[in-house]
């Protein structure tokens, strides 16, 4: 190696542990309400770098062309798809990203393996010609990066209703699930340790992406809509483990950290998102809760009252605490900017307002959160479940706005509800209760919500955003 090479090389691993520490104090400052915009720049300036670098060590390798029309590309699409996709596709976009980091995962690893049964291997297995780290390296980036490309899709068609079980037959069952891993496994050691001719090899690894594609599918399609946040979040954690499995293959340090941080992220906020509902992850893969259809179990309450704008208004009026509980309504009807503007006419009116974000309203982590920022709602009106719940008794007005099962009391009062024991928004402890909703249709979990039948709820049926729009007229009026 030639000494400007070498430098070269140095100047290039350097920069990579700059990404490398952008992206660690990116995702430290990701963890706070007031620091999460700028620990997203920070981590955007490191993907900058990271990139950067990269074209520099691969330049002499690659067609300036390929890299600029993948570059350009690229950027189109990311610069589209953050001005066209609304906050409502979100979990989607979200969902599908996840997807193509697994995908870009599997097909570097399919290409390392085409460059190796291009040569001479004389028959012999890629552990024994390239060692066992390459080998093992190589079956989970396709492993692993499969069954994310494919579950990732599964998830993007559930979140936008345009997947249902029914279409899969078979795949999705647990013995069908078991016996595909079981294979997936199976042709992992074929692929890694089993000699052969360089065709044969490489089949074994196109036959391995191909069961993990299906066994992806296999596995997302039985889970639940109540249960999408979780997956959406696994899901993550499962592109940044097969990447940092990519960067083994590759050599490259900064795959390896980078990967190992969306790895250990995702697995750690999956495990919050479930103890927020009370159960296991083994319960959320397996469980199917929410599968069937709730759209239409708009029946057996008894005690429901209803409530216009008109005479929703004076109660808010007198009140002098309201508290806010967003849910995914608030984010269907874009009523967020509408939100701000009733709280900022409360509050000159000397009301104090806050808003309650239970970790899994919506359809992804934070994703209340970022609707609010995008209105402009102060960081410190936000609190979670644990520090505004011991507030509502002390509170005149609790909006719940499209937020239906974090709001349920059946989860502290009926021991046999399925969803007993799940830690919920304890909105009926305020002296009135607004739930602005279309209907008396059940949420995701498919479930009668007995907070509609309490005393002190006021049903305002509606959509979200016409109907504060009509509170804020009222108000004016007052």
């Amino acid at each position: 190696m030639g000494a400007l090479a070498f430098l070269s090389l140095q100047s290039v691993e350097l920069v990579y542990m700059a990404a490398a520490f952008l992206f660690i104090l990116g995702l430290k400052r990701l963890s706070g309400v007031k620091t999460a915009r700028s620990g997203n720049a920070l981590a955007s300036l490191g993907m900058a770098l990271a990139i950067a670098a990269t074209l520099v060590r691969v330049g002499t390798e690659v067609h300036w062309w390929v890299l600029a029309g993948g570059v350009g590309l690229g950027t189109v699409v990311g610069i589209v798809l953050a001005v066209r996709v609304q906050m409502t596709g979100m979990p989607e976009l979200v969902a599908f990203f996840n997807g193509l980091g697994g995908a870009a995962s599997a097909c570097v690893a399919l290409a390392e393996i085409g460059k190796f049964v291009g040569g001479d291997t004389g028959g012999a297995s890629v552990f024994g010609v390239r060692g066992a780290d390459f080998a093992v390296a190589v079956v989970l980036s396709i492993l692993i990066g499969a069954v994310t490309l494919s579950g990732s899709l599964i998830a993007f068609g559930k979140l936008a209703g345009k997947v249902n079980r029914n279409r899969f037959g078979p795949i999705g069952g647990r013995l069908l699930n078991v016996l595909l891993a079981l294979l997936a496994l199976w042709m992992c050691h074929l692929a890694g340790f089993s000699d052969g001719s360089g065709g044969l090899v490489f089949s074994y690894h196109l036959i391995l992406a191909a069961v993990a594609l299906v066994l992806g599918v296999g596995l997302v399609v039985p889970i639940g809509g109540a249960d999408m946040p979780v997956v959406i979040s696994l899901l993550n954690s499962y592109s940044g483990l097969a990447a940092c499995a990519t960067g083994f293959v590759l050599h490259n340090n900064l795959l390896i950290i980078a990967g190992s941080l969306v790895g250990a992220s995702g697995l750690i906020l999956t495990r919050i998102m479930c103890k927020a509902m009370n159960r296991s992850l083994v319960n959320v893969l397996f469980a199917t809760f929410g599968e069937e259809d709730s759209s239409a179990k708009d029946e057996g309450y008894s005690n429901v009252k209803a409530a216009t704008a008109e005479e929703a208004a004076p109660i808010l009026d007198a009140a002098t605490s309201v508290i806010i509980c967003p849910g995914y309504g608030m984010a269907v009807a874009q009523a967020q900017h509408k939100v701000r503007e009733l709280a900022s006419i409360l509050e000159k009116g000397g009301c104090e307002v806050s808003y309650a974000i239970h970790p899994v309203a919506g359809r992804m982590p934070g994703h209340m959160n970022v609707l609010l920022a995008e209105a402009d709602v102060p960081y410190e009106q936000l609190f979670d479940l644990d520090q505004i719940n011991g507030e509502f008794q002390n509170t005149d007005v609790a909006i719940v706005l499209g937020a239906n099962d974090v709001c349920n009391p059946a989860a502290e009062k009926d021991p046999n509800s399925p969803i007993a024991g799940m830690p919920v928004l304890s909105v009926w402890d305020a002296q009135t209760v607004f739930v602005i909703k279309r209907s008396l249709s059940a949420g995701y979990a498919g479930i009668k919500n007995e907070l509609f039948d309490l005393d002190n709820t006021l049903m305002c049926f509606g959509d979200g955003k016409k109907f504060v729009d009509e509170l804020i007229t009222e108000l004016k009026d007052q």
